[in-house]
């Protein structure tokens, strides 16, 4: 019987989403359509950056890491959930849980410490254009780049790490994938170490990007008002003002969700479409943003599909 108990409790049922009758399908449908569409911009935005030589420079080796990080994050979840909607079955094994969860949080903190990066990046590049060649060295991307994923890995991997802490009492995921707050729910005893950290975790990268971010708009801001150069002008406004709407759109969504475990009056549904916002809204918009806005990125989109249709 104990042997069992462990074997039942291996397999983790999630949380289903209310779907009405006969909507399951165009759901479904609805649901593969927009994965199709992040996950070709994303890719393409990939591919256009490693295979064109005049991207090859700092603002778009560190512009790489979004389209990545994107993809894994809506990879990590959207499948999935289409799969449980489509068989209609919310089962998933507890390493595997695990692992969706650590992917998710590396593609969250990934997207707050990427775009600080792309901010300062801009600030350097408006505010002090004479010295962005020898300040933005390929030596200094590759360590600001490598600095952005270390720092997330680390985090991630210490507030993980820290499951290990309890034991598993429950078998029932409150959501529809599985991340650390839901597999929380899931020990036994008293988990006041793990929601500190949690809570410490969240507000330390939110004060560190939250501030690079501020200071860099501030800056560019700045500049733009007191430059004389209308074109220069409009291009910083029109460039901050996207980053910023999608910065603060991902900011609300998660903070909301973060809060919305640590009380038990949410409505459920609510709740679950706000964490699929999470990891739905950037990979969809950042491509489009950070990609199509660009001009040399987008001239480069045109010159390719031109070749295409003319051959």
């Amino acid at each position: 019987m104990e042997n069992l108990s462990i074997i039942v409790s291996f397999e983790l049922t999630l949380d289903p989403f209310f779907i009405p009758p006969g909507a399951k399908y165009p759901i479904f449908i609805f649901g593969i359509f927009i994965y199709m569409f992040a996950a070709f911009c994303n890719l393409t935005l990939l591919l256009l950056i490693i295979l064109t030589k005049s991207l090859h420079k700092p603002m778009y080796f560190i512009l790489f890491s979004l389209p990545l990080n994107d993809f894994v994050g809506i990879t990590s979840m959207l499948p999935k959930v289409l799969s449980d909607i489509l068989t209609e079955t919310n089962n998933m094994y507890y390493p595997l849980c695990v692992l969706q969860g650590f992917l998710l949080h590396m593609y969250g903190g990934g997207v707050m410490f990427v775009l600080a990066a792309m901010a300062f990046d801009r600030y350097i590049a408006i505010c002090m254009p004479l010295r962005y060649n020898a300040l933005m060295t390929p030596r200094a991307v590759m360590t600001v780049v490598a600095l952005v994923w270390g720092l997330v890995f680390l985090i991630i991997c210490v507030l993980f790490s820290l499951h290990g802490l309890h034991s598993r009492c429950r078998s029932h995921i409150v959501s529809l994938f599985c991340d650390n707050p839901s597999l929380l729910k899931l020990a036994c005893g008293d988990t006041t170490i793990n929601n500190i950290y949690g809570l410490f975790l969240t507000a330390i990268m939110q004060i560190i990007t939250i501030s690079i971010q501020a200071f860099s708009y501030v800056k560019i801001l700045i500049t733009c008002l007191t430059t004389r150069r209308s074109d220069a002008k409009s291009k910083a406004i029109n460039t901050c003002v996207a980053q910023l709407v999608i910065f603060i759109t991902f900011e609300i969504v998660v903070t909301f969700y973060l809060l919305s475990h640590r009380f038990s009056n949410v409505n459920a549904n609510l709740q679950k479409i706000m964490g699929m916002l999470i990891f739905l809204v950037p990979p969809i918009m950042n491509p489009i943003v950070y990609g199509l806005n660009s001009h040399e990125i987008r001239k480069h989109i045109l010159k390719t599909f031109h070749r295409k249709t003319s051959v």
